[in-house]
């Protein structure tokens, strides 16, 4: 942070109707507590039935539940407050620590979404072997990889981009610090910044997507010649988790992979891949998988008893 002169980053409204804005944060006070509720069930639930625990498809579906309200809590509280103030500002090291929290999180999901995809087709294609393969040692080492490799993708956009000099303007168009809109307002070159900022970014998305991709096809061309009960369960599984991952890329794909235009459409595809996407992926799970909401008609029952003690 050497020749720093910037102590604060100010956030641009994302609309100057006042209608816009309460539209808004409704939909972002909605989502932010749909994201806390759900995915709060959903972790409750598999901690609370010790079959679900087990698998590791569910123990992976409660560890994306916590990075879900990870993610959804980087920038969703403070929009929310800046939209009631009608403007907001971040210092500089809130808002490098928002950078690293979100890369953090966000790859994390990455590496996690793939291992999940990793975990169908070992169950799909190597169902007598899925218990040795997937076995709780190995499923450990898979989630501690997955937030190391996040924790590391995070730590270095972080240190990248503060390192850079900020000498003035100060003023992002955005409602949450990230860094293609932070290094533009750097007072020196940041041409290799970015080409770092890319590799490292493409060193995570790109290996996770095309792992999901091939995991996918091979686990589509093995139920082709499956139309029984058993090939019904499984698609439906897989066509929940496909959800989730379009839900997540598709967004991501268009902010980050494309050339940058700073404009409403970008901020709006933003919100929804952290505050709407992670509210909608406990309704995917819970609603298309009667395991889960068996258990969460347990669940309700004890709570019943309880009360009622």
């Amino acid at each position: 942070m050497n020749g720093s002169t910037v102590t604060e980053f100010v956030f641009l409204d994302f609309s100057s109707s006042q209608t816009a804005q309460f539209f808004l944060l409704t939909l972002v006070t909605t989502c932010y507590t749909a994201v806390l509720m759900g995915n709060l069930l959903i972790i409750v639930t598999v901690l609370s039935e010790p079959k679900l625990f087990q698998s590791p498809m569910y123990f992976f579906l409660a560890n994306l539940s916590v990075l879900d309200i990870s993610l959804g809590s980087v920038a969703a509280p403070k929009l929310a407050t800046d939209l009631v103030n009608k403007g907001g500002t971040i210092s500089f090291v809130g808002c490098m620590a928002q950078i690293m929290t979100f890369h953090f999180f966000g790859g994390a999901e990455m590496f996690l979404l793939s291992v999940m995809a990793y975990d169908r087709y070992v169950a799909i294609c190597h169902p007598l072997r899925y218990t040795t393969i997937m076995n709780q040692q190995r499923c450990l080492r898979f989630i501690i990889f997955c937030w190391t490799g996040g924790f590391i993708h995070g730590s270095l956009n972080a240190v990248l981009v503060a390192r850079l000099p900020y000498c003035g303007p100060n003023v992002l168009d955005n409602f949450f610090c990230d860094f293609p809109q932070v290094m533009k307002l750097s007072c020196s070159e940041t041409y290799v910044v970015e080409i770092f900022t890319l590799i490292n970014d493409s060193l995570v998305a790109l290996p996770n997507f095309l792992s999901l991709l091939l995991s996918y096809v091979i686990i589509l061309a093995t139920l082709c010649g499956r139309f029984g009960k058993g090939g019904t369960k499984a698609l439906s599984t897989c066509g929940s988790h496909l959800m989730v991952v379009g839900l997540y890329y598709g967004p991501i794909g268009f902010v980050y992979f494309k050339p940058s235009s700073g404009n409403q459409v970008d901020k709006m595809a933003a919100v929804f891949y952290m505050v709407v996407t992670p509210s909608l992926n406990p309704l995917i799970y819970t609603l298309r998988n009667k395991e889960v909401k068996g258990a969460m008609g347990k669940l309700k029952n004890k709570c019943k008893r309880l009360l009622l003690l």
